[in-house]
């Protein structure tokens, strides 16, 4: 696909077509990027095979970039653990992760699904900020980081680049196809939006936390 320069107008061609099962997906022309792009909310995740950004704002959430250097085939998630306890044992944070394997794992195999090979994965994480503090005297963000970076050494892959942990929200921009990640600190800019977004999201999730396994393949 032929992308316009950052700063033109909307192109006469229709973006590409989701992969199955992500029609869902808010998907938009991004003037100052020159490309389209997919923009992904607390418990979302989108896999581009043609070239297009992925976009999310993080507070104390996590997303992890994971692309097919190869192929070019990759995607990314939004996701928050729930909230156990201000001590957890070993016991009770393998409970409590269950959602994250989850959203991890399921955004392995649509990777997988849609061409590309574990073999040659490439994995960026961000976010788990310090901004949901005053939800308990958890720290969420830190809760989020320790688990993803667990469940990548579990499974042998590659831990390629991160930008976590601290006390601002980031924007961050993922492009699959090249592996490149553009990401902003909201530092000057209260952005309610985003903790009202995350607060709601921990809400649900804490009341009914998502279990099952999903066969990696």
């Amino acid at each position: 696909m032929t992308l316009s320069p950052p700063g033109f107008s909307e192109p006469n061609v229709p973006p590409p077509r989701a992969p199955l099962g992500f029609e869902h997906i808010n998907r938009y022309w991004d003037k100052r990027q020159g490309v389209y792009a997919a923009k992904i909310l607390p418990g979302e995740f989108y896999v581009s095979t043609k070239g297009e950004m992925i976009v999310t704002v993080l507070g104390s959430c996590i997303s992890a970039c994971i692309r097919d250097r190869v192929s070019g085939v990759g995607g990314m998630n939004h996701f928050m653990l729930p909230s156990q306890g201000s001590s957890l044992s070993s016991q009770q944070f393998n409970e409590s992760t269950r959602y994250g394997n989850w959203a991890m794992e399921y955004l392995i195999n649509e990777v997988i699904k849609n061409g590309g090979s574990k073999k040659n994965f490439e994995i960026k994480i961000f976010g788990g900020g310090k901004v949901l503090e005053s939800m308990s005297n958890i720290d969420v963000g830190r809760q989020n980081i320790d688990f993803v970076r667990q469940f990548i050494l579990g499974e042998s892959l590659q831990l390629s680049a991160e930008d976590v942990g601290g006390l601002f929200p980031r924007k961050v921009l993922y492009f699959p196809d090249t592996g490149s990640v553009k990401v902003r600190k909201l530092k000057t800019v209260r952005n309610d939006v985003v903790f009202e977004r995350e607060r709601s999201y921990a809400d649900k999730i804490n009341k009914k936390p998502t279990s099952g396994d999903i066969e990696l393949f």
